[in-house]
């Protein structure tokens, strides 16, 4: 399959696939346990999804994709949970509907556990004898579930971001490192290699590899900080139209956008809602849960523009290297090639629409609509978040999303032509 880089090897008590599975299924449960059971079955707006459905949903992928084509006498763990808990996959049938996903009181949240451990029983037993295509379908299993860990902090700090009482998601207090000083890296330009060469894991998106031409241009060695961030607010930048992509303006018009999306304005001095809860704003920090218009307004105020996702992967040529920093905690700055924060602070909106590289053909059957369908009007982000898990940031991964949507760890670095 197009999607994943084949995982083979047999199968033992010390198998990598069947280690790997352990530790990602119950990462997922690490991150449900500061949640109440209400907690986990809000949704707070349609693009988000309650964290009880998110552990659902990811169990719903291998019971349908995994053990439904590939466990002898399969027999459902339960027949609704088939609707429940498809996402898109119009392949496979019937969706609940998307926006009403915070509805389903029912199955409670112990009985989506309960559903997990029996179909993680279930997984165990098929890698005693799973062949290679069934073990890189796990695999792929695995990688989306790990996205999904990252949408369940996105989606949890929404919601308690919308309670008066801002609690806090996790204890503590975030202490990150100053910014330090910015400086355009230039290059030269010229044909380059893009996407994914081959070696390990890649979602389908991320190919096929091809040639591409970048005039020459600078980018910025760090990230947007939170200071320069609100010099763009206090010099109005949120009332130029000037500055803004016209369906951005509209919509920041018609919301009454003035700051990022969890800013806060006490008695004249800002905060930032955080999974910490709501903590003066760290002016050092980068600037984070910006949209697409947003980011490309400030660009504009700023004398610069975003970058294009191929110049972003050309700066960086020497994939991140150590383990990733603990999720939830501020990056500490580092530099890498003459960069810092490619990796682990915030995604970064790039200028690039989502579209298919070319050659790009999804892979057969259901599992082919993982990426491809959603391949327009979508712009593209580079790197990975504080949120991200370990092992996905690669300088060839494309996240995308909508230029309106703000809950994402989203933020801001800066290019120009030369």
């Amino acid at each position: 399959m197009s999607a994943v880089a084949s995982v083979a090897g047999p199968a033992s008590d010390k198998d990598p696939l069947r280690v790997r599975y352990g530790a990602v299924r119950a990462r997922s449960l690490e991150l449900l346990a500061p949640l109440s059971a209400e907690d986990a079955c809000v949704q707070s707006m349609p693009d988000a999804s309650p964290a009880k459905w998110h552990l659902a949903h990811t169990t719903w992928f291998f019971e349908t994709f995994v053990l439904e084509r590939h466990a002898p006498q399969f027999q459902a763990h339960h027949a609704q949970f088939r609707v429940l808990f498809n996402s898109y996959y119009n392949g496979v049938g019937a969706q609940h509907p998307r926006a009403a996903r915070g509805l389903l009181t029912r199955p409670g949240l112990a009985e989506v556990i309960a559903y997990r451990d029996a179909v993680d029983t279930r997984i165990d037993r098929l890698l005693d004898s799973a062949a290679d295509d069934v073990r890189a379908l796990i695999r792929l299993g695995l990688e989306h579930e790990q996205q999904h860990q990252e949408l369940l902090l996105m989606d949890i700090k929404h919601l308690l971001g919308q309670n008066p009482l801002a609690p806090a998601y996790t204890s503590g207090t975030p202490h990150g490192s100053a910014a330090a000083a910015c400086v355009w890296r230039e290059h030269a330009g010229g044909a380059i290699e893009v996407g994914h060469a081959g070696d390990g894991f890649a979602f389908d998106n991320e190919g096929p590899r091809h040639r591409a031409w970048l005039t020459p241009y600078a980018l910025a060695s760090r990230l947007v900080s939170n200071r320069e961030y609100l010099a763009f607010v206090n010099a109005g930048g949120y009332g130029d139209a000037t500055l803004w992509l016209a369906d951005g303006w509209s919509l920041a018009q018609r919301e009454a956008w003035r700051a990022p999306l969890y800013w806060r304005e006490i008695d004249g001095a800002w905060f930032e809602f955080t999974l910490h809860g709501l903590q003066a704003l760290d002016l050092d920090q980068p600037v984070c849960h910006v949209s697409h218009y947003e980011a490309d307004a400030y660009a504009q105020w700023a004398g610069a523009r975003l970058p294009t996702e191929f110049e972003w992967e050309a700066a960086a040529a020497t994939p991140p290297a150590g383990s990733m920093r603990s999720s939830l905690q501020p990056c500490a700055t580092r530099g890498g090639d003459g960069f810092d924060d490619l990796h682990d602070a915030v995604w970064q909106w790039t200028r690039s629409a989502y579209l298919p590289y070319p050659g790009f053909k999804p892979a057969p059957g259901a599992v082919g609509e993982y990426n491809g369908k959603f391949m327009s009007g979508q712009m593209v982000l580079r790197g990975s978040c504080c949120a991200t898990a370990a092992g996905h940031a690669r300088r060839t991964y494309r996240n995308f999303f909508y230029p309106h949507q703000r809950w994402a760890f989203s933020g801001v670095r800066l290019a120009r032509d030369l």
